[in-house]
C-alpha cells in the first residue's frame, strides 16, 4: 500500500466485517518523541487469543472470498520497516484494539495520504455506524464524531454528497490547522 490512508481504509473495513456500531481512529503525532500511531478500537465481534496470533500471517483469512488477508500483515510489516511494531488486543464479544506505531522520522514511513477522503468515503458508505476521529499533533488535536454530525443535519443523510464534501473540506481544514503531517 501507497500510503496510510490505504492501510487506515483497510482496517476500517476489518472494524465493520466485524460487526462494529462504533470505530475510533486515533492517530498521534509526536515528533519530539520520534512516534507515529496509528489506533482502531471497534466494539465489534472481537478475536480468540489463536485468531488474533494468526491474523499478521499473509496466507490467513476469515473471508470466503479469497485465500489470502493482507491487510494486518502489510500494516505489521510497514511499522517494522520504520523500526516500529503493531500490537493487537482483542476480546470476543467485546470488540479489538489495533496500534501501530512507526518512527516518525524514518525514511521508509508512508506518507499519510488521503485521510480526509477515506474517512467521508467510510462514513458515508456505513451510515448506520458511529466513528470518532481524534488526530492529535504537537499544535492540537482535532476530533471529527459522526454522531455530532447526524445530530445536527437532523433529516439530511451523511451520506448526501454535499454532506460528503463538507466531512471531506471540515477533516482537511481542521488537519491543516494542527500541521499534521
Amino acid at each position: 500500500m501507497k500510503d496510510l490512508a490505504l492501510h487506515i481504509l483497510d482496517i476500517l473495513q476489518n472494524s465493520v466485517t466485524a460487526g462494529a456500531t462504533l470505530i475510533k481512529l486515533e492517530i498521534g503525532e509526536i515528533p519530539k518523541q520520534d512516534i507515529y500511531s496509528v489506533k482502531f478500537i471497534d466494539n465489534g465481534k472481537g478475536m480468540v487469543k489463536s485468531m488474533i496470533q494468526q491474523v499478521t500471517d499473509p496466507f490467513f483469512t476469515t473471508r470466503t472470498t479469497r485465500k489470502v488477508g493482507l491487510g494486518l500483515p502489510l500494516l505489521k510489516q510497514n511499522a517494522e520497516r520504520t523500526g516500529g511494531n503493531l500490537r493487537i488486543l482483542s476480546t470476543p464479544g467485546n470488540g479489538t484494539e489495533v496500534e501501530a506505531c512507526f518512527v516518525f522520522n524514518h525514511i521508509d514511513r508512508l506518507p499519510t495520504g488521503d485521510i480526509a477522503g477515506t474517512l467521508a468515503l467510510t462514513v458515508s458508505s456505513y451510515p448506520a455506524i458511529d466513528f470518532i476521529y481524534t488526530h492529535t499533533t504537537p499544535d492540537g488535536t482535532f476530533i471529527f464524531d459522526t454522531k455530532e454530525i447526524k445530530e445536527t443535519l437532523e433529516d439530511v443523510p451523511i451520506n448526501n454528497p454535499q454532506v460528503i464534501n463538507f466531512m471531506k473540506d471540515l477533516i482537511r481544514e481542521n488537519l491543516e490547522a494542527i500541521k499534521a503531517s
